[in-house]
């Protein structure tokens, strides 16, 4: 973070100043965070009233372990009425967003820096996570931590960044319309990457065609000389062309896909090999054409990779270095299509951080074709956040399990019942199919009947847990030397 005064914080959030006098200029800070945990020597600490508790709470922790300033929405006196150096605001969270872009802006002013947002209904963070692998190739880079990409993960992220930062990816999610111009408008995004459009949280929004509004308004945000990155093979963002004025570079996996004068990227001769790894020739807009040969699990994965490849390409980086890039770089993030090979022969697939109907279909179908004659496992749980459609949703995926001839399904907790109820109707019988309403049964079921060479995939969003279930069943028994795991986001779409 770059250093700020007191009284830097203060003008900029149009706070109070409650710091004695003689230490109005000359007491600094250089980090920020709103864990108390997590402050280091000469921090901030944003106080801040959060889910499960209240940061104003913690300022006695936040100061022990270094912080040297707070930012509070009151002030919060010691047992000797002794105040505890702070900026206090009307609004915690606003003031963070107000320092973000104060930050930017002086990052901006002080070097060479490009900002690249990157939104989407799935797939934002698997492609911060390869932007970051192609881009510190480049130059110093920044990209968030995990998922953070709503209104505090943003300038969480903004607060690591120096006057070395060559170029900042920001991942960006919404919980509604106006939530993606808010981070926009913050950040000033010289690139723009919307990755896709899906049902996920159609509950909370209102319906698809507000999710597309929403993420529409990354590209709306750019100036004329910035650079919208559109997948062509997503008719909901491919109608996003029209509401930007930057020029416009797309990527496809249709070859017959043309935008004439416009650049594009394109995904030709698309496969995966046989352990579900996607390969492809990548053909840029200069002609050329480099083999890609990514260690991401599952094809749905050539839209991450390809937005990732058209941000670098727009970013400056060269094509061919694109390519080696991509094939050299893993998920970088837990619980994203992680696999781990037990010594007893069964194969772990933990993608149970986020779910939606579509990203539910890609986990099956790469389960489905992985398995290649074994015996595979589909252990789900609920999709959050489907509003009224969520009972048809779930429906849906237990009709897709058994189309896909899945050999076993478990369905953990009562509100994913439909799917179990879907796949009897669909024509699974006997104990194909069983429905449990806890983890923990779950977990008796494959503890004794997961046999060696078994494919197991856990799916489901992240506040079922049952990315923990994955977890230990993959501990079951030690993984094979050397095998290590393979990883692919948040609350927010």
């Amino acid at each position: 973070m770059i250093e700020l005064t007191a009284a830097d914080i203060a003008d900029i959030t149009d706070g109070e100043l409650r710091v004695p006098e003689r230490s109005k200029d000359s007491l600094t800070v250089t980090s920020a965070t709103t864990d108390s945990r997590e402050c280091e020597q000469g921090g901030l600490f944003v106080a801040r009233a959060g889910e499960h508790s209240d940061g104003h709470l913690h300022l006695k922790s936040a100061f022990a372990n270094g912080a040297v300033l707070a930012l509070t929405e009151r002030v919060i006196t010691l047992a000797d009425e002794e105040l505890y150096p702070c900026v206090v605001v009307k609004d915690s969270v606003l003031a963070m967003g107000a320092l973000a872009a104060e930050i930017v802006r002086r990052l901006r002013a002080a070097g060479e820096l490009t900002v690249i947002g990157v939104t989407g209904s799935a797939g934002k963070t698997t492609t911060k996570d390869l932007l970051k692998g192609l881009l510190e190739t480049q130059g110093t880079t920044i990209a968030p931590r995990g998922s953070y990409n709503g209104e505090v993960g943003v300038p969480l992220t903004v607060f690591t960044a120096g006057y070395g930062t060559r170029f900042l990816v920001i991942e960006m999610g919404a919980t509604g319309v106006g939530h993606i111009k808010y981070l926009a408008d913050m950040v000033r995004p010289d690139i723009g990457v919307v990755l896709c459009v899906g049902s996920a949280h159609a509950g909370e929004f209102g319906g698809v065609e507000n999710i597309a509004a929403a993420k529409g308004e990354l590209l709306e945000s750019l100036a004329p000389d910035g650079v919208a990155i559109i997948n062509a093979d997503d008719q909901l963002v491919l109608s996003m062309e029209s509401r930007t004025s930057a020029t416009r570079i797309y990527f496809t996996s249709s070859d017959g896909f043309i935008r004439s004068g416009c650049e594009q990227l394109t995904a030709l001769n698309l496969h995966t090999n046989d352990d579900g790894h996607p390969f492809f020739d990548l053909a840029f807009p200069d002609g050329s054409s480099h083999e890609v040969q990514s260690r991401l699990i599952g094809l749905h994965h050539a839209t991450n990779l390809l937005a990732a490849a058209a941000a670098a390409f727009a970013a400056g980086m060269a094509p061919e270095g694109i390519a080696t890039g991509l094939s050299s770089l893993g998920a970088a993030s837990r619980w994203r299509m992680e696999r781990v090979e037990r010594a007893d022969g069964v194969t772990v697939i933990n993608d149970a951080y986020n779910a939606n109907p579509e990203s539910m279909k890609a986990a099956l179908r790469t389960l489905a074709e992985l398995a290649r004659g074994r015996r595979s496992w589909a252990v789900l749980g609920e999709m959050l956040e489907l509003g009224d459609s969520s009972i048809e949703e779930h429906d849906a995926i237990g009709r897709v399990v058994v189309r896909l001839n899945i050999s076993r399904l478990i369905v953990v907790g009562r509100a994913a019942k439909a799917m179990h109820n879907a796949a009897v109707l669909e024509g699974s019988w006997g104990n194909e199919a069983a429905f449990v309403e806890t983890a923990e049964e779950a977990e008796r079921i494959l503890t004794a009947e997961l046999a060696p060479e078994d494919i197991v995939l856990f799916k489901s969003s992240n506040a079922t847990g049952l990315r923990h279930l994955g977890d230990r069943i993959a501990l079951r028994s030690d993984a094979l030397p050397g095998a290590g795991t393979e990883h692919e986001g948040s609350g927010h779409l």
